[in-house]
């Protein structure tokens, strides 16, 4: 086995996603059934990646995904080049009522005993009606592309948009770019489109095609059906990876194509509390990342965090233990910010992962 073979700097795209974009209105602490005024965040998981990569780790990203001719398209759009991400957009035109839409995320922060609470509105997405052929990968990576991205809730959004990521993959594949996946299983997204064989199914497919997993043990026993301990049981701590390592060895045994996998590591403590850590099995050798204890304003999107950190440490060329901790610091950060984006700088992240204290900075 040998590791990945990540092409050098001279292309025209460091990274490039694919998945669907979504508007995510924020009350803060205030509950959605009270609250009167909101934050709009643009976010999307595969998104997330290619924006924390441009805009604190300095690469040129891209994001393929579907775009509205409506005022909440131009808002997103406005956010994606605000983060310096190139578009590939298919544009679909709304009808002036019904659609087709933007997806909207609706969700509160909680506040110490109080959970966050999450809840959508995907109805007539624009994203779910992508489909094999929508967009030209060849001529996308023709300047050359060395990592691409996707993920399982945008693969679960209909029968067809499992079949883009594979489509998007093989290109990849062609163009020697490596590909990385977060399985991101989501029972009810699948049980809408045929349960859990026809996720498992189409999350096969796409595997096979793949070179880097993100996800944790529930991810690989669902997503890949990969045997593992009951996810329901609770054990003494959520930071003990070695369940979650214990079963990569059947995960590659069942998808030899696989050269790293990857997940974060929370213990809950209150809302505001969390203790953080990361783990990274790459080229059968494991790695673990140290436990921070986190105060944490806004949880969303610190696992895209993790993922981009960890993407940028490999890309960059950095040794797996160093690439796991840049990934484990951008997470940690991520969470000290309201919204679903970076807003560190690539000197925090790596001051923080290097054992750097929140004293002031003068």
């Amino acid at each position: 086995m040998s590791g990945l073979n990540i092409p050098s700097g001279d292309k025209a795209l460091d990274f490039c996603a694919l998945g669907a974009l979504v508007h995510r209105l924020d009350p803060g602490v205030i509950p959605f059934r009270t609250a009167d005024n909101f934050e709009v965040h643009v976010s999307g998981g595969e998104y997330n990646c290619a924006a924390n990569l441009s805009s604190c780790f300095g690469l040129n990203t891209g994001v393929a995904t579907a775009m509205v001719d409506n005022p909440i398209g131009e808002l997103i759009q406005r956010q994606v080049r605000a983060m310096g991400v190139k578009p590939f957009y298919k544009d679909f035109k709304h009808d002036g009522v019904r659609g087709p839409n933007m997806a909207t995320v609706y969700s509160d922060r909680g506040q110490g005993v109080r959970a966050p609470v999450v809840f959508y509105n995907r109805a007539n997405e624009a994203g779910a009606m992508l489909k094999p052929g929508d967009f030209d990968w060849d001529k996308m990576f023709a300047g050359g592309v060395r990592w691409v991205h996707s993920g399982g809730i945008f693969a679960a959004l209909s029968e067809t948009t499992a079949d883009v990521v594979v489509e998007m993959m093989e290109a990849a594949g062609r163009a020697g770019a490596i590909r990385s996946f977060d399985l991101n299983y989501r029972a009810k997204l699948w049980d809408t489109i045929g349960g859990l064989a026809q996720g498992q199914k189409m999350i096969a497919k796409i595997v096979e095609n793949v070179d880097v997993l993100v996800g944790n043990e529930e991810d690989l026993q669902k997503g890949l059906g990969v045997k593992g301990p009951d996810v329901e049981e609770k054990t003494d701590s959520k930071l003990d990876p070695k369940n979650f390592f214990g079963m990569i060895g059947d995960a590659v045994k069942k998808f030899p194509n696989v050269k790293a996998v990857a997940t974060t590591l929370r213990e809950v403590h209150s809302t505001n509390r969390h203790s953080w850590s990361a783990v990274l099995w790459y080229d059968g050798k494991e790695y673990i990342a140290p436990t921070a204890e986190l105060d944490v304003i806004d949880r969303i999107g610190g696992g895209d965090g993790f993922a981009s950190g960890l993407i940028y440490g490999l890309i960059d060329g950095r040794e797996p233990q160093e690439a796991l901790k840049l990934g484990w610091a951008h997470g940690a950060l991520l969470t000290t910010f309201p919204g679903d984006v970076s807003r560190a700088s690539l000197a925090e992240v790596e001051a923080f992962a290097e054992g750097g204290s929140a004293r002031v900075q003068r």
